[in-house]
């Protein structure tokens, strides 16, 4: 990662990465690290097992979590732009707040689909202080994140959805209130497509037609019915029965082709305001989509 990112202005990874620092903080790094052709040290971000090592540092440098760990084959997502994610709705939130970005436990955030590398909650505590629900359909997914929490001292509740089709029902009780949800959907619309994009880009990198991903991922993290766009319209279909209950409601969407067939499922249901936040790390460009049923002037914080 250099210096070009285009990452949000308060991520703290703009400069890019010191792995000389880094090493500091987890001296396991050192074991992956390499010199590039301009000499500079670097990893294999093909290898998972460097990219887990290099995670494990930078959350240790930058967000105090001195543990953090997951299963072989869990999603090991890249730090940095899921940091802008938190950002990002940070300003989203000071949009309603007099420019000003909200901090505190007083701030309640769901995370749908946290995963067993809980890296959202993990980040928006100690960025912003904010108070974190992780709901994940995956138990194994849930006992790590507990760990996770147990071994650091983090007070992050988190909630085991035993109904795949459901994602708020059994989660936003009566009497709850979120000022964000979030989350990040399963792309793919079934396995084989997801062994398809994997081996897409094993060749496109020159390394054959390995099925295997850097970053991981379990069945759930990759794929759902549907796809992408079937499972944000679920959410955005189950968000009217919760409407009063959600300042903001948000999604990650990772193709822009998939923006129209959801503004017209928000239009159907009479969302107040839709938003789409488009997010840059170097070449990539991501977004996310984000509505409301709240009138502008009844949003408090």
């Amino acid at each position: 990662m250099t210096s070009d990112t285009k990452l949000h202005p308060r991520n703290q990874h703009n400069d890019g990465y010191n792995f000389t620092d880094l090493v500091k903080q987890l001296p396991e790094l050192e074991a992956f690290t390499r010199h590039n052709p301009n000499g500079q040290i670097t990893i294999d971000f093909q290898d998972g097992q460097a990219v887990r090592a290099l995670n494990k540092a930078l959350l240790r440098a930058y967000y105090n979590i001195n543990f953090w760990d997951i299963p072989a084959n869990y999603l090991c997502p890249p730090i940095p732009g899921r940091v802008d994610y938190i950002h990002c709705l940070a300003d989203l939130l000071a949009s309603d707040n007099n420019q000003e970005i909200p901090h505190g436990r007083n701030i309640r955030v769901l995370d749908i689909g946290t995963g067993a590398n809980l890296v959202y909650p993990l980040i928006g505590q100690s960025e912003y202080g904010w108070s974190f629900t992780g709901v994940d359909i995956d138990p194994t997914a849930i006992k790590v994140a507990q760990h996770i929490c147990q071994f650091n001292k983090l007070n992050i509740k988190l909630k085991l959805q035993n109904n795949p089709e459901d994602i708020f029902k059994g989660v936003i009780g009566k009497h709850d209130f979120f000022h964000l949800t979030m989350s990040n959907p399963p792309f793919h619309a079934s396995t084989e497509a997801a062994k398809k994009s994997t081996q897409r880009k094993w060749k496109n990198l020159g390394k054959g037609t390995q099925n295997k991903l850097n970053f991981g991922g379990q069945n759930a993290e990759l794929w759902c019915p549907g796809g992408e766009v079937k499972f944000i319209a679920t959410m955005i279909e189950q968000s009217v029965e919760v409407a009063e209950q959600c300042l903001w409601f948000s999604s990650l969407v990772s193709k822009k082709d998939n923006l129209k067939p959801l503004y017209k499922m928000l239009e159907k249901v009479n969302a107040v305001e839709v938003k789409t936040i488009d997010m840059a790390q170097g070449q990539k460009v991501s977004r996310f989509i984000a509505w409301t049923f709240i009138e502008k002037n009844e949003r408090q914080l």
